[in-house]
Order: structure tokens, then sequence, then C-alpha cells
């Protein structure tokens, strides 16, 4: 009885967290990609020519990043994982708090961003930041290895929202965390492009579809929102 009961519950489990479907639409924003995901458009990717942006001087005063690192609350030690690290902004910014016994995955799809990590890497001697390719539906992360994952303006554009998620939750060590940086879709102050923002609702209701749970929303940042949830 009690075999059977695990395999029902390893069942209705696996229905909880079945992939919602994906939706294709002929009509759509064209900052977006024509698919949508539990009603929300996914926008497309910044490449490399996004780095200027990424670099901006006036983001440290537009978006504050100082307090965007202090809310993650990143002890030494520690293997965090940055999904969309682009031109490696917040992942060089990260590597002194775990020090020297932690480690920081720089993950992104584009080779090029990765070797622009790598190259200021070497050149400043950083040795704990470690440069991962994945994939539009994976982030290539062993299981059980990471004990924080965060994107920083960078959910919104997963092709694959569902499937990253929960490769996410596979790769986070027991009672791993999951940080979510998305500029505020309720705001319209905040002039971002439509489909490059979110809402706090739909984070929670996508991350909860991925079999996450919501621990907190941090409400400290000037333009957006942090939502941080657990394995």
């Amino acid at each position: 009885m009690r075999s059977l009961l695990a395999v029902l519950l390893l069942f209705s489990g696996a229905l909880a967290c079945a992939a919602p479907p994906y939706e294709t639409r002929a009509e759509h924003d064209p900052d977006g990609i024509g698919k949508f995901y539990l009603g929300r458009e996914i926008a497309h990717v910044m490449g490399p020519g996004g780095v200027p942006w990424l670099e901006r001087p006036e983001r440290e005063v537009e978006e504050r990043p100082q307090l965007t690192i202090d809310a993650l609350e990143i002890k030494p030690g520690q293997t965090i994982a940055d999904l969309g690290a682009g031109s490696g902004y917040y992942s060089f910014r990260i590597a002194p708090l775990v020090g020297e016994r932690g480690s920081v995955f720089a993950i992104d799809v584009e080779p090029r961003m990765l070797r622009i990590i790598s190259e200021r890497a070497k050149r400043d001697g950083i040795k704990n930041v470690t440069t991962v390719l994945g994939t539009p539906s994976d982030p290539n992360l062993e299981p059980n290895s990471v004990d924080l994952l965060f994107m920083v303006d960078v959910y919104h554009e997963l092709e694959f929202p569902f499937e990253v998620m929960t490769k996410v939750r596979e790769a986070l060590k027991p009672g791993g965390r999951v940080a979510l940086i998305e500029y505020r879709a309720e705001d319209p102050a905040v002039m971002i492009k439509p489909v490059h923002k979110m809402t706090e609702r739909q984070i929670v209701r996508e991350l909860t579809a991925a079999g996450f749970r919501h621990q907190k929303t941090v409400r400290t940042l000037p333009l957006q929102h942090l939502v941080l949830f657990q394995k």
C-alpha cells in the first residue's frame, strides 16, 4: 500500500509540473517572437550588440545594482549561477563575495558573450568565474550543484522557460534559491519595451508552474522586481 501511495504521489507531482502549452500567434508585438507562455509573449534575445547597453555607466544610478547584490545575501564558499550572464556585469561583482572557496558560473547561449567574460577573467586574474555554454532549453549545470541561480532581465527572453526552469530546479542544491530580476510591467514610468517587462504576478505564476515556491519579493530596486523562489 505504501509503495502504491508513493507512486501515486509521484504521478500527481509530475502532473502538477506538466508543461503548460506554448502558443504561437500571427499577430504579436514586433519586439517579441510570437510565442506565448501562460499568456505572456516571449521577447527577442539581446545579442552581443547589446554589450554597450549592459555596461553603460548610467546603469549604476538607474538600477543601483548593489541593491540587487545585497538582496541576494550571497555567502563565502557558495556556488552561484548567473544565467544569461551577458558581458559578466554581475558575475564579476559577485566573484569577490563567494571568495576563493566559492564559484560563479557565468552561463550564456552566445559564445561571443562567453569569450568576453573569459578574456576579462584572464586579464584580471579572476579564477572563480567559469563560463558555461547553455542552450535555449538547458543551462547545462550539474544536478544539485548550485546554491543560488539568478537572472537579471533575462527570464522574459527564454525561448523555452518551462524546460529551462525544470533544469534549473534539478541543478539547485536542497534549499537552493532562484532570483528573477525583471523590469516592472505594472509601472508605466519604467520606460522599457512592454515585452521586456514582467508583472510580479506573472513571474510568480510561471515559476510556480515549474515547481518553485515563492519565498519573497524585494521591493527596494528603483525599476525592477526582485522575486526569490526556493526549490
